[in-house]
């Protein structure tokens, strides 16, 4: 059997639906994407999702105008922790609760950028389990007093979120939050994408800073946690 996945809306929002085999109910998941936008590889990622038995769904953050007006004023609102970014990621979230389809347990799973919200909305109530894939800790700890459960992954050759593992697991194992943190070495941004997504323009610092591309004995590692934390703590 297969995925059942396609286009749809969240508002004004252009959006992604992925949609498990069998007759569900299921767990609810809502995906945020990189900051390259909702391509082939972050819709590939919702319908991987789908397939371990989640309804999931991809809201486009940059689909309402001009990209680059989009980027900035969702990366304006990751700053601030509140804005038109969040209110869409919520409207994704009540979109899967009022499908009759969803089990009533919704939970986030971002990458890049994405990962940022995973870790910012872990925090908040609603959220069932968060999937942080390569997120910048919020700026105070503090927002993490409450969180749901966190699986997060990193790589430890990207240069922009140095330490990030390690401070994010001292900060949830202090708040007795049920986590699952690791950092992969040889791995460095963006090593769950099976390609490269970034633009040749951006090389310079994708190459140098970031050590972006695919890393596949990681992604293989990080999704086998992945699929097995939300198991545990979304479907069960």
């Amino acid at each position: 059997m297969t995925v059942a996945a396609g286009p749809t809306r969240v508002g004004d929002l252009d959006a992604h639906l992925a949609v498990p085999p069998g007759d569900g109910p299921w767990p609810g998941l809502v995906l945020v994407h990189e900051a390259f936008g909702l391509d082939d590889t972050m819709r590939g990622h919702a319908d991987r999702m789908a397939g371990a038995g989640y309804l999931t769904l991809a809201p486009d953050l940059f689909s309402r105008g001009r990209r680059a007006a989009c980027l900035r004023a969702t990366f304006a609102a990751l700053r601030r922790g509140s804005g038109p970014a969040f209110d869409d990621v919520e409207a994704a979230r009540a979109r899967l609760l009022a499908d009759p389809r969803c089990s009533g347990r919704v939970g986030v799973i971002g990458f890049c950028m994405g990962g940022s919200f995973a870790l910012a909305l872990a925090g908040r109530p609603g959220w069932a389990a968060s999937a942080v894939n390569y997120g910048m800790l919020p700026s105070s700890p503090d927002a993490l007093d409450a969180a749901c459960p966190v699986v997060a992954s990193y790589g430890g050759r990207d240069r922009s979120l140095t330490g990030a593992a390690e401070r994010l697991e001292v900060a949830l194992e202090a708040r007795g939050v049920p986590h699952d943190v690791r950092e992969y070495p040889h791995a460095g941004h963006s090593f769950l994408n099976p390609v490269a997504t970034a633009p040749w323009w951006l090389a310079p610092v994708t190459r140098l800073v970031l050590h972006a591309g695919p890393e596949p004995e990681a992604a293989a590692d990080a999704w086998r946690r992945i699929d097995a934390f939300l198991a545990e703590h979304l479907a069960g």
